[in-house]
């Protein structure tokens, strides 16, 4: 797999994460960057625009970096997550991987994804979520249905995000172990697992505004939902 972006090779070069070689524009001069390649001496070939413009055909930044397929988590992390989303068959890359990039920055624990019809990990949804994969678990499944009814097992409320739903202001969400669920971009959570929710929600909006980008709408219910657990586990504590 290749990946791309001077942000995704700072996090990348960070990690363990395996590099087999990377490539660099002629130009390349970004010191920083330089550095942290030539202490893991990694395999590094300086080569026209022209090359890494074909490869990728998206903003490269001047540096292309070859990694392993990404290896998705076992669906058994469940066990020890506490704050899940479920994407049942979000479609575009860069809504993915904006998810990614949010869910990291509000204490989610795994995403879920279904392994048909739906987007997967590629070099996209990593460059959009500045390589933080690493830090969050992405577990691939058949059945999103099945994982909800286990989840609900393990005590986990359900709350679905749909235009048909209550005002998240209006209601109680201070719950431990909660599972947010978003649907697909045009066609929204489908029907069988729309009726498995505990709870639907909406971000209350301007009248006239249908509804917002599934990213940016997963982003603010994210943010919501771990506002109310830390509110709730400060209540406990005291």
């Amino acid at each position: 797999m290749i990946v791309y972006g001077k942000h995704v090779a700072e996090e990348l070069l960070k990690t363990n994460t395996k590099i087999e070689k990377i490539l660099l524009q002629n130009n390349f001069n970004d010191k920083s960057l330089l550095d942290k390649i030539e202490k893991r001496k990694i395999s590094t070939s300086y080569v026209d625009k022209k090359i890494l413009d074909k490869k990728t055909n998206a903003n490269h930044q001047g540096i292309i970096l070859y990694i392993d397929d990404y290896k998705y988590s076992n669906i058994s992390v469940i066990d020890k997550s506490k704050f899940i989303v479920v994407l049942d068959h979000i479609e575009d890359p860069y809504n993915f991987g904006a998810i990614i990039r949010s869910a990291v920055a509000f204490n989610v624990d795994t995403i879920i994804i279904p392994n048909k019809r739906s987007v997967q990990v590629n070099s996209t949804t990593i460059k959009t979520s500045v390589g933080l994969l690493n830090k969050i678990n992405i577990c691939m499944v058949s059945n999103i249905g099945y994982i909800i009814d286990k989840l609900k097992q393990e005590n986990f409320w359900i709350v679905g995000a749909d235009m048909s739903g209550e005002n998240i202001d209006n209601q109680d969400l201070n719950f431990d172990k909660i599972c947010l669920v978003i649907g697909n971009e045009n066609s929204g959570i489908s029907q069988l697992v729309l009726k498995k929710c505990d709870f639907i929600t909406k971000i209350p909006m301007k009248e006239g505004v249908e509804s917002l980008n599934a990213s940016v709408s997963c982003s603010i219910l994210m943010y919501e939902l771990n506002k109310r657990r830390w509110q709730a586990f400060i209540t406990i504590t005291k």
